[in-house]
């Protein structure tokens, strides 16, 4: 009995295994999108929806993305130096290897959003909203040292939501 079990529960596994899933949509409003190594420097795309919009080694540097829909998008290894995000929505985002030095970050809610190995040197995280969101410990220390504010849209304090002491 317990090898027709055992048995059973590997066919079982190799049949899932080589079965191929039906694809599911990230967004309901159409596929996601990906960029590499686009340059948007300087551009203004204050208040657009870029919702799960994927961004590869881009280039940020001086765009405008203030109140921009950024709910799920990615930034991996992409420059947004001096960037504008303030009142962004990145809740659910990524930022990998992503440089937010000197950005706006004012009023952005960064809601359980993973942003690990980013920077975010001299930007003005001013009522920002980091809770649940995952950053390297060092840059917590960073930020703590001027966090200060709350955020508009959530009610939270940046302190608090950075666990600073």
């Amino acid at each position: 009995m317990k090898k027709i079990l055992k048995l059973t529960i590997i066919l079982l596994t190799l049949i899932y295994l080589v079965t191929p899933l039906p694809a599911q949509a990230v967004d309901p409003f159409g596929a996601a999108k990906t960029y590499e190594k686009v340059d948007l420097s300087g551009k203004d795309l204050s208040g657009k929806d870029l919702k799960t919009t994927e961004f590869i080694e881009s280039n940020f540097t001086e765009t405008n993305l203030s109140n921009a829909d950024l709910r799920g998008a990615v930034f991996k290894g992409s420059l947004l130096r001096n960037a504008n995000l303030h009142g962004a929505d990145f809740t659910n985002g990524i930022a990998y290897l992503s440089k937010f030095e000197g950005a706006d970050l004012t009023d952005v809610v960064f809601t359980e959003s993973i942003m690990l190995r980013s920077t975010f040197k001299d930007a003005d995280i001013t009522g920002a909203d980091f809770s649940f969101a995952i950053l390297e410990v060092e840059e917590v220390k960073q930020l703590c040292t001027y966090a200060s504010g709350v955020n508009s849209k959530t009610g939270v304090d940046t302190r608090d939501s950075l666990g600073c002491r």
